[in-house]
């Protein structure tokens, strides 16, 4: 039975182009029922190849943005892009989007200003927004309150447990990675307890932050399994209730399954 969700792959990045199908075919044997492809890096390119595979691929969707480490090469003309790609059928999302103050790949007042930028695509097109916030959580939640995004969720959770609330106050969603698996994870296991079910999704961020038993190897669809498993742990539930509510969580978000019968 296919009951869990990946809400955070890239899976037209270049770690899967030796063996995709196969990693979509390990996805589906582990119960995956959905993939969201995140189109945000290289500039423009892996928005434009993760179009391509939601509409190759029936049980992938995809997204479209600049990642906060390329803002510096914003330009009306991607601005334009953004907005097409996010009309193409199965488009979720715009993300991901936000700032990274850890490697400040690209200036912050420049990461601050296309955030913006698209925090308004994503209202004028009414979709949800993927963020992204590294080393820069006050700022996020500075934007995020000034600009108020209708609906969304902050991918890769790497905060507190009392922000992870204030998110959720916002409406946001509050996604968690293979991290929770490692051994020094005990504040975002905190945050898996403490969050409400109907609030949380769950992630790989592949091909990176690779769960136990897997850690140091290349990430995939299918280890979101171990996410699940390590929330419902926490939580003292079966994996069953986590996955049979964080893909209906992450159905409500993005719209997931709208266009198909399954």
């Amino acid at each position: 039975m296919a009951f869990l969700v990946d809400s955070h792959a890239h899976l037209d990045f270049r770690d899967f182009n030796s063996d995709r199908d196969a990693v979509i075919e390990r996805a589906v044997q582990a119960g995956l029922k959905w993939i969201v492809s995140i189109g945000s890096g290289e500039g423009i390119v892996s928005a434009r190849r993760a179009t391509k595979l939601a509409q190759e691929i029936p049980m992938v969707y995809s997204t479209a943005a600049v990642h906060p480490h390329d803002a510096k090469i914003w330009s009306a003309e991607i601005a334009d892009e953004i907005i097409r790609l996010s009309r193409e059928p199965k488009q979720v999302a715009i993300g991901e989007i936000g700032l990274d103050f850890a490697k400040e790949y690209s200036p912050r007042e420049t990461q601050e200003s296309v955030f913006r930028e698209q925090l308004k695509i994503a209202d004028q097109l009414d979709l949800p927004v993927a963020i992204h916030s590294r080393n820069a959580h006050e700022d996020t939640m500075r934007i995020i309150k000034e600009m108020k995004p209708q609906r969304g969720v902050m991918h890769c959770f790497s905060g507190s447990l009392e922000l992870a609330r204030e998110l959720v106050k916002l409406g946001f969603y509050i996604s968690i990675p293979g991290v929770i698996t490692f051994k020094n994870a005990r504040v975002l296991v905190e945050v898996a307890q403490g969050i409400p079910l109907e609030r949380l999704l769950i992630e790989t961020d592949c091909p990176f932050l690779t769960p136990e038993p897997f850690r140091g190897k290349r990430n995939e669809p299918a280890y979101v399994r171990y996410v699940a498993e390590k929330i419902a742990q926490a939580r003292g539930v079966s994996i069953q209730e986590v996955g049979e509510k964080t893909t209906a969580n992450a159905e409500q978000l993005f719209g997931l399954g709208r266009d198909q019968k399954i």
